[in-house]
């Protein structure tokens, strides 16, 4: 099993920057891929960025360019950097992991951008 724990949202200006991080309950080498995902208001949950274990990064199309997901496996911990940020990026944001084939969510973290 494996907890995580989300902090870092909140309120920002079009423009503006968060960075989001996601703790782990188990060191990363145990951990195939950690994810964030997002959703807003009505809308389906969607993939935002996802760092494998081996040090492979994938972006949506929606943020690339924009936001940074790294890791520092010494504290067990996910980053998300949201640079440029939008209204469009308002959203929960979860951090989300694929241990030994089973998936894991965090609490969420809302993250609202005014225009």
């Amino acid at each position: 099993q494996v907890e995580l724990v989300e902090s870092g949202g909140g309120l920002a200006q079009t423009g503006g920057s968060l960075r989001l991080s996601c703790v782990a309950s188990r060191s990363f080498d145990t951990i195939r891929a950690v994810g964030w995902y997002r959703q807003a208001p009505g809308k389906q949950r969607e993939l935002v960025a996802v760092t494998l274990r081996g040090g492979t990064t994938n972006y949506s199309d929606s943020v690339k360019g924009r936001f940074t997901i790294s890791r520092y496996t010494a504290k067990n911990t996910v980053y998300l950097q949201m640079n440029s940020l939008k209204p469009e990026d308002t959203a929960v944001y979860y951090c989300n992991s694929d241990y030994l084939g089973s998936i894991y969510w965090g609490q969420g973290t809302q993250v609202t951008v005014s225009s």
